[in-house]
This record gives structure tokens, C-alpha cells and sequence, in this order.
């Protein structure tokens, strides 16, 4: 997850960051050009964010990550997904889709469309709409 730092990928963070109502400081903008920057979505965990951070040189702590990537999906550009409560990974991609999560890999990524298909739905309970329904389909390696 390297985003190669241009003044596109600058451009582009800073764009993401302003169409949510967000002001750019340094490290919110250090931050998105790592998730958005090449144009590309992602699944983070904080831990990973943190990791390219380091290596791209960017001056940030494991605390300001997480509170980032929180106040990103606060404001709805990106989405934790978490997996059993004990893991949560970030998504910028936006619309409602599935993923697969690869247990030897502790890795997320976008599931094909179509891989899921419903065809029977229970009832919402009374006085309820289902919003939406996403899977997290889990795959570990055989053998």
C-alpha cells in the first residue's frame, strides 16, 4: 500500500478530504494520499496505515491513525468492517458490496459482484427495514 507521492496524488487526497467537509491538515492529508492518492480503494487496518506511514516518512502516531481513520468514517468516507468484533479493517470504497476475508493472511479485500447471492430474505421485524446486507465471506488456505 505505497501510494507514489505526486502533486496528483496530493490533488487527489486533498479532494477526497474537502468533498467531505474536511479540512486537509498535514498529517489527514499524509494519510489520504496513502489511501487514495494513486486513485485506487483500499482495506487498512490502523496497524497497516501505520506501517506505510513509517515507511513513507510521515511523522504520525499509532493514535492519530486510528482517530483519522474514525473521523474518516464519521464523515463517510470510509467504512470499518470488522471481523468478529476483535479486528476491524477500513474501506474506501463506498457502495455496498462483499469481501472476502483470508484468515492465514489476516487480509481483506472486495469479494467479485455476484459472488453472493440471496435468494430468500426473512422479514424485517415489525416496525424495521433491512438498510442493507453485506457479507464477509472467510477463506482460509486448504491443506
Amino acid at each position: 500500500m505505497h501510494a507514489k507521492r505526486s502533486g496528483d496524488s496530493t490533488r487527489l487526497a486533498s479532494a477526497w478530504l474537502v468533498n467531505a467537509g474536511l479540512r486537509p491538515t498535514r498529517q489527514r492529508l499524509a494519510l489520504a494520499e496513502l489511501l487514495v492518492g494513486d486513485g485506487q480503494n483500499r482495506h487498512v487496518s490502523a496497524e497497516s496505515l501505520y506501517e506505510a506511514a513509517q515507511d513513507s516518512e510521515t511523522p504520525v502516531s499509532l493514535a492519530t491513525v486510528y482517530n483519522t481513520l474514525r473521523t474518516f468514517c464519521d464523515v463517510g468516507i470510509m467504512r470499518e468492517i470488522a471481523i468478529e468484533g476483535t479486528r476491524s479493517y477500513f474501506d474506501t470504497r463506498m457502495d455496498a458490496h462483499d469481501h472476502y476475508f483470508w484468515e492465514d493472511e489476516n487480509l481483506l479485500t472486495d469479494a467479485p459482484a455476484g459472488a453472493v447471492q440471496i435468494h430468500q430474505m426473512m422479514d424485517a421485524p415489525a416496525g424495521t427495514e433491512i438498510a442493507k446486507i453485506e457479507v464477509v465471506i472467510r477463506l482460509r488456505r486448504k491443506g
